[in-house]
């Protein structure tokens, strides 16, 4: 018993979301046990739970690939350091993150060789080796990898020294072939994001200046948090010949003429579990969308004496749930109170929380909680599957609702500079606003209210620039960030 009062006090510990977020969300990340602190500074454990959180994640987006005619296949950790110089703008960009191995054993290495940081030099090299005509094209290849990039300030799954993703690498014979690969996997992205993890976005192209190191253009998914911070969820890059060139990736076309590919690369990475997190996350601790929960109902017999009938009702609600498809968990541990139960998967953030006691036998119902909206509803047994499956749809209706809402109400436009500025300080918002296009007026975003351009907004220039009033050229998003 005292081990159980002691589990109920750690799960009652979480900071108020409202009251410092960045404490909530550190406490829930750890309480619901998502993810646990490494001994090497910057790196993150992923316990069990947070883990199969990613496998749904890879599953939907893994077939999704394959559909759209990517295979997959695993390219080395470790890259000379001859192989990045080779891009100068991708080796500028990346230098200050780079982890370097000097040493092999106890012997030197001849040639340093760079954690993985990102992969197109190392595939630029393969893909040269491969590509000889135009029918070797196109090639369309992804990896599920680690990568490493030193941070300086970190936080569980929002910015990691070393995190999980996948990074696809294309290349093309033209490059109308290379943007159209650019443009779908950017909306195969979107598609994921705001339709199973309920997390609404704005998209488009990146400033020149906030682009991929080495690409001609990139283009990103961005999430608004509650505390009107962007988050870049996930980005696709037009890498045009630069690696081609850099690595002579070339061809013999039909017209008898060698010529460079164009390639692209794109990725998401455990990143967006933070997203997650943050995005649906109350004070009771996560809210899961149930398209990608770990578990989405999990079922918790009432017993006081005798516990047999219930027992046997709630193992066999259990196995209803599972053979319509539900990721369905029977909680019948002894020696915890339900209510201590309760708090558990809510800090869990099981969508559906299905409670069975003899009341309920007596009376021939079922005792659903929604996590969403934490409704209590008493329904016919009879009308157990089909209202579990409706309630589904109607969770992940309602989260990705209420994160629209954070999104349109903190996207705020602004009219000159000093609103701008206040958007941005004061009312922790993300700013709407005109740009001249330069490159002096972006760098004072960053100098006077720490905030970048996130990206292009597709509405219509209807002003002047709110930094120099020179006439405005883009639309942007304009937000501090993750």
């Amino acid at each position: 018993m005292a081990n159980q009062n002691n589990n109920k006090k750690t799960l009652d510990a979480v900071t108020p979301k409202s009251e410092d977020i960045s404490r909530w969300y550190t406490d829930v990340v750890l309480k619901a046990k998502m993810a646990d602190y490494s001994p090497v500074k910057g790196c993150m454990v992923i316990r069990p739970y947070g883990y199969a959180l990613w496998e749904n994640i890879q599953q939907i987006l893994d077939k999704e690939f394959k559909r759209l005619g990517h295979v997959n296949a695993y390219f080395p950790l470790f890259i000379p350091e001859s192989f990045l110089l080779k891009e100068a703008e991708h080796v500028e960009g990346f230098a200050p993150e780079v982890a370097w191995v000097t040493k092999g054993g106890n012997d030197d290495l001849e040639e340093k060789l760079a954690i993985r940081p990102t992969s197109e030099a190392i595939i630029g090299h393969m893909y040269s080796k491969w590509v000889e005509s135009y029918r070797d094209l196109p090639i369309k290849i992804n990896q599920w990898a680690n990568v490493v990039r030193w941070e300086k300030v970190t936080r569980p799954f929002l910015r990691t020294t070393e995190f999980l993703w996948q990074e696809g690498h294309t290349a093309h014979r033209t490059h109308e072939e290379a943007k159209e690969e650019v443009m779908q996997m950017l909306q195969v992205y979107r598609d994921f994001v705001e339709n199973d993890l309920a997390i609404p976005l704005v998209t488009g192209e990146k400033s020149q200046k906030e682009k991929f190191a080495g690409a001609l253009n990139t283009y990103t998914i961005e999430a608004l948090m509650p505390d009107g911070q962007a988050l870049q969820s996930g980005t696709s890059h037009d890498l045009g010949q630069n690696f081609s060139k850099a690595f002579d990736i070339n061809f013999l076309d039909s017209d008898g003429q060698r010529k460079f590919a164009w390639t692209t690369s794109w990725g998401i990475s455990t990143r967006i579990i933070g997203a997650v997190i943050m995005a649906h996350g109350d004070d009771k601790g996560l809210r899961l969308p149930p398209r990608v929960a770990p578990t989405q109902a999990v079922v918790i017999p009432i017993v006081y004496k005798d516990s047999t009938a219930v027992n046997d009702k709630a193992k066999e609600l259990t196995t209803r749930l599972s053979k319509i498809g539900i990721r369905v968990q029977l909680d019948d541990r002894e020696g915890f109170k339900p209510g201590w139960k309760y708090s558990e998967y809510e800090m869990m953030g099981v969508p559906l929380r299905v409670e069975i006691g003899q009341k309920d036998l007596d009376k021939g119902q079922v005792c659903l909680v929604r996590r969403d909206t934490s409704e209590k509803m008493f329904i016919a047994d009879s009308e157990f599957e089909a209202t579990v499956e409706k309630l589904m749809q109607e969770i992940q209706e309602t989260l990705f609702k209420q994160a629209k809402e954070i999104l349109e109400n903190k996207t705020l436009r602004a009219s000159s500079f000093e609103e701008f500025v206040s958007i941005i300080k004061e009312k922790r918002c993300m700013a709407d606003l005109v740009w001249c296009g330069s490159a002096e007026c972006e760098n004072k975003f960053k100098a006077e209210a720490g905030a970048t351009i996130r990206c292009f907004n597709e509405n219509a220039v209807d002003g002047n620039c709110v930094c120099c009033n020179n006439p405005g050229k883009h639309r942007v998003f304009v937000a501090r960030s993750y």
